[in-house]
């Protein structure tokens, strides 16, 4: 695939995985770019519906056990059973033996990575993958980072890299595909935009009795 191609082709359920890297309760504490809550929110929304649309997950962290503590509860309660929660060393995820061979395993060439903070732990295995010739796009609402200047200095760093930016709940309906797909209706409920929720309401509404 071409460069330019790589941009214009979609995401899709069966091309895509997710990453994501360091949703530590002790770096979640240091985040000033985005509302704490509406990180945990959003973080948690794209887990589910990777998961109900069968995309893979790969999570990881960085020593949970001493230096930022374990992985956010209202994430870990999100993924699936079983999902295994990778710890390594290393700063740059994609540089950790273990987590690159679980992302490889996954047959997937379009990476979805998210983390705290945005310009390394999401950012830098990001760049790593598109190196390695994946393409790599980054959730930037379910990432988060401890100040104006780093989160600038990141989205302007990847996209000088050729990462694409967007936002978790683009990404999960460009998966989608197609509303009248059966899990459409799982789909929206696990990205919990609550806008949607008023259309559904509105819909509802404007039905005849």
């Amino acid at each position: 695939m071409s460069e330019h191609s790589k941009f214009l082709e979609p995401i899709t359920r069966e091309n895509a995985a997710v990453v994501l890297v360091d949703h530590h309760v002790g770096l979640l504490s240091g985040v000033r770019d985005i509302p704490l809550g509406e990180l945990k929110h959003n973080v948690v929304a794209l887990a589910r519906a990777a998961t109900v649309l069968g995309i893979p997950l790969v999570v990881t962290t960085t020593a949970a056990d001493s230096m930022w503590g374990p992985t956010t509860p209202e994430l870990v309660q999100a993924l699936p059973a079983g999902q295994r929660i990778i710890d390594r060393s290393t700063v740059n995820a994609w540089h950790d033996g273990p987590v690159r061979e679980a992302i490889e395993a996954t047959g997937r060439q379009k990476l979805i990575f998210a983390g705290v903070s945005l310009e390394v732990c999401a950012a830098l295995p990001a760049i790593a993958a598109t190196a390695a010739g994946h393409h790599a796009y980054v959730a930037v609402d379910a990432s988060g980072t401890f100040s104006q200047a780093k989160r600038e200095a990141g989205l302007l760093r990847m996209q000088q890299a050729g990462v694409t930016v967007s936002d978790y709940a683009t990404l999960m309906v460009e998966a989608l595909a197609d509303n009248a797909a059966p899990e459409a209706g799982d789909l929206y409920a696990a990205l919990d935009m609550p806008f949607a929720v008023l259309v559904g309401q509105i819909s509802a509404a404007a039905r005849p009795a």
